[in-house]
């Protein structure tokens, strides 16, 4: 029979490397859970969203230049209709009294009319989809750590769904593509297939990067844009303080020129798909960090990124963002330490980083001091609460609570900080959120008192006990369980 400080570190385990516990997930479960979070690892497989309209990137470029066509033949029919009909068309002659002539019921006006009324533009309904197919997968998993981890790479390889209607309709493929094919694989792999993806090329600008020697520069006299080369190196590998130079940004971007997304014509690759365009990649040998490469085309780039994977620097850098999101704030280095010396002796292996993540008694016994991003919020009451929210319950809260999905305000990311997440006008939303939840849940939960020892187990604070069971209300004590100190901390 497992201990009280078993059942206690269990418990903050499930927090602390997964979602939070749902109902009946007992002290059995607790005292099981490392040999649970050490299998779904050494199993490596992550849960692909069910219930998406479109299966990938192919799919989405062609639906989403049809819709762009079909807005731009509507916007064009409403100019024409505000400056009113030429003289001697139809129109005009129908204004004049004379009979108009029948029109045919064309595939544009078929459209219009098939279109139902109120319903979002095909970008934000693919967004929409996603977003609530991605949430139902947090719900359903056992522990969470693997949806955890989507969670951490989609943010540290982050892009913007609000930036153009390619980054909305994609935002949800390029997880399930450049993302979870990966989590558990090699970080090299992961990263070339982030940087390569048609949503990162446009979020970071570098379907307007051309070399200025390559053909298409010489032509039309343009240049380098810098955006994602310099993400690469300070965001996504080496860090800000990785060793790199300006003149490394500038090679590297050069090296990228040609990394694009094939347009609407299709003349290079399907539609929306990623593609190597030749046409703009920049001519010759480039160096980069004190390498020269001299690779053919696309072989470059992907020499550049595989040998940016393995430098130190790049262990350092992801070992400690890996630390400060699951352990503390500020990463006790012995532990980063360990985590990039596995990383750079196993090559990038994110499995056997993860192992040696859980397999730390310094990250199973750290106090509870990080508090729960608003997603990991939301996800952790829906889950403790038993309930299936629709697209409105998921994406209203987190947008109150500031963490809209794929919609960071910057490259970096969306902050990983009590600082960021634990100010008084963030938490007096968060009660405002809860006070919410537990108006909703009241009818479903039979016993608030009874969800708090089932939710919160050995974790339950004789305050908060006490607090649930003295509420005015049954609303109010959900509420209470929920912006516990308890449950707010992982």
């Amino acid at each position: 029979m497992a201990g009280s400080g078993e059942l206690t570190a269990g418990a903050v385990a499930l927090q602390r490397f997964g979602l939070g516990p749902k109902p009946g997930q007992g002290e059995a479960f607790r005292a099981q859970i490392r040999d649970r979070l050490l299998a779904e690892i050494a199993a490596g497989g992550v849960a692909r969203p069910q219930g998406v309209h479109f299966s990938g990137t192919v799919e989405i470029g062609k639906a989403l230049f049809a819709f762009e066509d079909q807005e731009k033949r509507e916007r064009e029919a409403r100019r024409i209709a505000a400056a009113g009909p030429a003289p001697g068309s139809p129109q005009a002659m129908e204004m004049a009294g004379a009979a108009p002539q029948a029109q045919p019921a064309g595939p544009q006006n078929q459209m219009a009319a098939a279109k139902p009324p109120n319903e979002p533009a095909l970008p934000y309904r693919t967004y929409r989809d996603e977003v609530k197919a991605r949430v139902d997968l947090a719900l359903t998993a056992e522990t969470g750590l693997s949806e955890r981890l989507v969670m951490f790479w989609s943010n540290h390889f982050c892009i913007g769904a609000t930036k153009s209607n390619i980054g909305r309709i994609m935002a949800g493929a390029y997880e399930r593509e450049a993302i979870r094919p990966h989590v558990f694989g090699r970080f090299e792999d992961m990263l070339i297939a982030a940087e390569s993806h048609p949503a990162m090329l446009d979020f970071l600008d570098n379907r307007q990067s051309i070399g200025p020697n390559s053909p298409a520069g010489r032509r039309q006299g343009r240049g380098l844009n810098e955006n994602l080369a310099r993400e690469i190196m300070e965001l996504h590998t080496l860090g800000v303080s990785g060793g790199y130079s300006q003149a490394d940004v500038t090679n590297l971007a050069r090296i990228l020129t040609g990394w694009t997304m094939a347009g609407r014509d299709g003349r290079l690759g399907f539609p929306g798909s990623f593609i190597f365009n030749p046409g703009q990649h920049e001519p010759g040998a480039t160096p980069l960090l004190g390498r020269d490469y001299a690779q053919p085309d696309l072989a470059q780039g992907v020499a550049a990124l595989t040998d940016l994977a393995h430098q130190p620097a790049t262990a350092h850098f992801i070992a400690t963002k890996l630390v400060r999101h699951f352990v503390a704030d500020d990463p006790p280095p012995p532990l980063v330490e360990a985590l990039a010396k596995t990383f750079r002796d196993s090559d990038g292996d994110l499995r056997a980083v993860y192992q040696a993540l859980i397999g730390s008694e310094s990250a199973w016994m750290a106090p509870a001091t990080k508090i729960r991003s608003p997603q990991e919020f939301m996800l952790a009451s829906y889950r403790a609460l038993g309930r299936k929210p629709d697209f409105g319950q998921i994406i209203g809260p987190v947008g109150v609570m500031g963490q809209p999905f794929w919609q960071p305000s910057g490259p970096n990311g969306y902050a990983d900080s009590n600082a960021a997440w634990g100010s008084a006008e963030g938490l007096k939303t968060r009660v405002d959120v809860a006070a919410g939840w537990g108006r909703q849940a009241a009818g479903t939960v039979a016993d608030p008192r009874v969800l708090a020892d089932d939710i919160l187990g050995p974790l339950l604070s004789p305050e908060t006990k006490q607090a649930v069971a003295r509420a005015e209300s049954k609303p109010q004590a959900i509420a209470l369980l929920l912006m516990s100190p308890e449950f707010q901390r992982r």
